[in-house]
């Protein structure tokens, strides 16, 4: 079980790990209507926490990712909070907006996505693993390819935006494909 019903997280991850013998299934498609809150103060905390709650749930091992884009220039901000940047209310678009009004005098870009996936096993058994993609925030956004602050990170590692970054090339250097 994939601990979201996040569509894009679900596909990405199915994606990478296309070729395996494994199914995997968000929370509606195995019926758990939770939302698990996320009281911890790391990516980490709050992956191990969706992970173990929902292994409780359902009795089925449950990979959890929490993720987000920390900005230098933001002291780390969005961070935790980058689903919910611009607000209760927040989209992808809001975020972006917000993001690029609150670096409008930057003078450092600097920013990395993270990711932590967790894996909760019902035997009691966890595994963590982080990853992190080096970039720069775009003044303006570049694509539409992805999701979340895709189409305004320009990757080191392809020196474009994964927002006009093929899905090969993001899951190649991505934060969640490292992971």
């Amino acid at each position: 079980i994939l601990a979201t019903n996040n569509k894009s997280k679900v596909k990405e991850i199915s994606e990478m790990m296309s070729g395996s013998d494994i199914t995997f299934v968000s929370l509606a498609d195995v019926g758990i209507n939770v939302e698990v809150e996320e009281t911890g103060t790391t990516f980490e905390e709050n992956a191990l926490l969706k992970a173990r709650e929902i292994c409780k749930l359902s009795g089925k091992p449950t990979i959890s990712d929490d993720s987000g884009l920390c900005v230098d220039y933001l002291d780390g901000a969005p961070g935790l909070y980058s689903a919910r940047y611009s607000g209760e209310d927040a989209t992808d678009e809001k975020n972006i907006d917000k993001l690029l009004f609150d670096m409008k005098n930057a003078d450092n870009r600097k920013a990395k996505f993270v990711s932590v996936v967790s894996i909760a096993k019902p035997n009691g058994e966890v595994y963590s693993f982080r990853g992190e993609a080096e970039g720069e925030i775009l003044s303006g956004r570049m694509g539409t390819n992805g999701f979340g602050y895709d189409p305004v990170f320009l990757s080191d590692d392809l020196g474009k935006s994964f927002g006009v970054s093929t899905s090969d090339e993001k899951k190649s250097v991505s934060h969640r494909g490292r992971a």
